[in-house]
């Protein structure tokens, strides 16, 4: 009984100095043990004893825990995720919304008749995508589709389709060696293999329509090779059908790509545009790829094989990719390419060539070659950096950019000139993005002036 009412007092004379201990040392645990401990009523043996008792009942409620609920659910960078608490499978799921008004052009003007349509004040939801990802039993067995809903489409259009516009499966046990198999866009060049979620104008410049791979279908090699050194690099090889997206090959022949990029600084540079993440320190990259393949697309985009639009070398249009024979064309690109990022300075350039053979022209009869060039350059820079009035999530970029769609032709460029506004309320998961273009087309005198169009849009890309 004594001792009882010694235990009773000594814990009633810790209570009353309770704020005094925590103002000591605020991660002071204080529980009955600690306090016999302190007050000599139990001994240092019998104090360990208690707390390794305690640790492993507590082991034993989180593991009868884990085995009734397996299940962990978070929000993170990749939006909701839910995964095994063993690290051997999780799933994360996003949601992204791209709203855009846009006058007086949707698209580019590309052609003579583009510039001289008429004017269209539009708004739409340019980009609705659900994006689903993992791993499953390893996590660096991993796995990714993503469902487009497609929710505007042009007048007199059967309506809008929902499509399955990426799925592939990634095996990445060794960062030297990885393999991809599935649908997704071609990591050709940087401008498209951005997502169009972390871009850093409303859209891609003129020359990605007439210059992209897109997405295709096939497998791919990849790595990382050296990362910290001087010699840092990145290396793609992959087989395609070459046929785009959602399309089966309709004879032999594959499409063949290789890219080589040279991280020549030491560091990484990740796809995305804006220097969001503020490089501390300069981190750059130079890239070259190339291409080959047969079959009846002269163009790509999200909507899969395609015709390049104007005319080929001798004046005439193009064989639309519906009534070409198999392996009718032949098209061959190159790409180099440099990127740039430090302390909210972001610097991006490709220079494009492109050649099309068309067999159903007798070799070397005007119209079997079409040679194709084209560029864009584009900067971006966070003034705030620079002075202190300028509020920190603006960002003002200018992009250049052209396309020569026959090199042996005067007088038939198409330029660009946008510059924009960025204000990223949480990078790019949030932001809103006003630019504004100005688009000439040069044209042979005999046909009439060059043409002019200006074109101003403004849009709101959200993640969640």
């Amino acid at each position: 009984m004594v001792k009882c009412a010694l235990l009773i007092l000594v814990c009633i004379g810790v209570v009353s100095h309770h704020n005094e201990a925590l103002a000591v040392d605020p991660l002071y645990e204080e529980t009955l043990e600690n306090v016999l401990r302190e007050k000599g009523v139990i001994s240092k043996e019998d104090w360990v004893r208690i707390q390794a008792a305690k640790e492993q009942k507590d082991a034993e409620s989180q593991k009868q825990m884990d085995r009734e609920f397996p299940i962990a659910m978070g929000y993170g960078g990749s939006g909701f995720e839910l995964k095994s608490k063993d690290g051997k499978f999780s799933t994360h799921i996003q949601w992204r919304f791209q709203g855009r008004f846009a006058y007086p052009e949707r698209g580019d003007p590309t052609t003579f008749s583009a510039f001289n349509n008429g004017a269209e004040s539009t708004f739409e939801l340019r980009r609705v995508r659900m994006k689903v990802g993992g791993h499953g039993y390893q996590p660096w067995i991993k796995y990714y589709f993503e469902i487009d809903l497609q929710p505007t489409v042009n007048s007199g259009s059967s309506g809008a389709d929902t499509r399955v516009i990426d799925w592939r499966i990634s095996l990445e046990k060794f960062t030297f060696l990885s393999l991809q198999v599935g649908q997704w866009k071609v990591d050709y060049n940087r401008e498209r293999r951005d997502s169009s979620g972390q871009q850093q104008f409303v859209e891609r410049s003129i020359v990605n329509t007439v210059f992209t791979l897109d997405r295709q279908v096939g497998a791919m090699l990849y790595g990382h090779i050296a990362p910290g050194t001087w010699w840092d690099s990145r290396y793609y090889a992959g087989v395609f059908t070459g046929s785009g997206r959602g399309e089966a090959n309709d004879d032999a022949n594959m499409m063949y790509f290789g890219r080589y990029q040279w991280n020549f600084l030491g560091r990484d540079l990740k796809w995305s545009q804006s220097d969001v993440e503020y490089h501390e320190f300069p981190t750059g990259s130079v890239a070259f790829g190339a291409y080959t393949n047969i079959g009846k697309c002269t163009v790509w985009s999200s909507s899969g094989c395609g015709t390049l639009g104007g005319t080929n070398s001798a004046g005439v249009a193009f064989t639309a990719d519906a009534s070409a024979a198999a392996g009718q064309f032949r098209v061959e690109g190159m790409v180099e390419e440099f990127a740039f990022k430090w302390r909210g300075l972001s610097i991006q350039h490709e220079y494009h060539w492109k050649q099309i053979k068309d067999h159903a022209v007798a070799e070397g009869a005007p119209g079997y070659k079409t040679n194709l060039m084209g560029s864009y350059a584009q900067i971006g820079y966070f003034p705030h950096l620079m002075l202190s009035a300028i509020p920190q999530p603006l960002e003002i970029a200018f992009r250049w950019a052209f396309v020569d769609p026959n090199v042996f032709a005067k007088h038939d460029q198409l330029q660009e000139y946008t510059v924009a506004l960025n204000w990223f309320f949480a990078g790019h998961k949030n932001k809103l993005t006003l630019d504004a273009s100005h688009f000439t087309l040069d044209r042979p005198a005999s046909l009439g002036p060059n043409q002019h169009e200006q074109r101003i849009r403004l849009q709101w890309d959200v993640s969640f």
